[in-house]
């Protein structure tokens, strides 16, 4: 299972032919598992009644993490990691600490994020 960085699904609903080829391509096999973090991150960018649909529907329609303490797993992994250091904050450390403690991959294109993901890894 996958969680879905909001930077994907921003370039996935803006039409980058190259997410729009791959991200269906996981839906379609059920890889794809819902967070609320970007899904609520999602919806402060909605700019009309139809994207508003579009990213109920997808949540809606989407297995969800269980997100039960999450956010304090998250504040154990941001100072444990010192990913302060890395520029990374809350909301993804909270990312980071769902797919740890869920054995998921996370896609994303946020560089920092990604540079936290290699902190995690390397220690």
């Amino acid at each position: 299972m996958i969680i879905v960085d909001t930077s994907v699904w921003i370039e996935y609903l803006t039409g980058n032919e190259q997410y729009r080829t791959i991200l269906p391509k996981y839906l379609k096999e059920k890889h794809v598992i819902a967070i609320s973090a970007v899904f609520g991150e999602l919806l402060q960018g909605v700019k009309n009644k139809r994207e508003y649909e579009i990213i109920t529907g997808f949540w809606e329609s989407l297995p969800k993490i269980n997100e039960e303490e999450l956010f304090i797993e998250a504040g154990k992994l941001f100072h444990e990691f010192k990913l302060y250091n890395a520029g990374v904050g809350l909301i993804d450390t909270y990312l980071l600490a769902a797919a740890m403690k869920n054995d998921l991959a996370l896609w994303s294109l946020d560089k920092k994020l990604n540079k936290a993901i290699d902190i995690i890894e390397n220690k």
